[in-house]
């Protein structure tokens, strides 16, 4: 007979996600109601019944409840095979990347729907995401010039041609996020409609 079980860890990770979704939940939903300029740390404190300490010591400032963690860094061995890659479709390459943390962690639909209809209606949150993938695009670009550099690419205007990509890898993944989340059912696959969106820029590319 075999008797299952609970690691204690595993336990713990899980009472944790459980108390992080519970507050993002909250706070979102307070932000639709209320306006997230008018949602105060102490009411989503009492909505959850955690104290601020407990909630700070889960999000540092009042918007990361709001706008959730950053996906996770790519990884060494993800980042080396992209370079390393040498299919036509780089924009559609480097899109899959950057959208691989977040495939890869089972996500909160009805969570993301909501926090998308808050951020793009509030300019503060969405100001915010923005500063944030500003910061990123400055590194993606990085990466891709190794790619055009590791495929004997002569250097001039890689820059420029780099940035253009990471621009287009980003349109690719906001009409997926925005098509999954934004307007259709729970069951939308995200991963279905990067590939759609990767399809429909080789076509309105001309390389149908």
């Amino acid at each position: 007979m075999t008797i299952d079980t609970e690691r204690p860890d595993g336990l713990r990770a899980r009472k944790r996600a459980a108390t992080r979704s519970s507050i993002e939940h909250a706070a979102v939903a307070l932000g639709l109601e209320l306006g997230y300029e008018n949602v105060t740390v102490e009411m989503i404190c009492d909505a959850t019944g955690v104290s601020p300490r407990t909630f700070f010591n889960y999000f540092g400032v009042k918007e990361h409840a709001f706008l959730g963690a950053a996906p996770a860094p790519l990884t060494e061995s993800a980042t080396l095979r992209f370079i390393e890659g040498g299919g036509e479709d780089v924009v559609g390459e480097l899109a899959a990347l950057i959208a691989a943390p977040f495939l890869d962690i089972p996500q909160d639909a009805a969570l993301l729907r909501s926090r998308f209809r808050l951020v793009t209606r509030t300019p503060e949150l969405l100001g915010r995401q923005l500063e944030w993938m500003t910061a990123q695009e400055r590194n993606l670009a990085d990466l891709v010039v190794d790619r055009f550099r590791a495929a004997g690419r002569p250097t001039d205007g890689l820059r420029d041609e780099a940035e253009m990509v990471v621009a287009l890898a980003y349109t690719v993944i906001r009409f997926a996020l925005q098509r999954t989340y934004a307007e259709f059912s729970e069951n939308s696959d995200v991963s279905l409609w990067l590939a759609r969106a990767r399809e429909l820029l080789r076509v309105a590319a001309g390389r149908s």
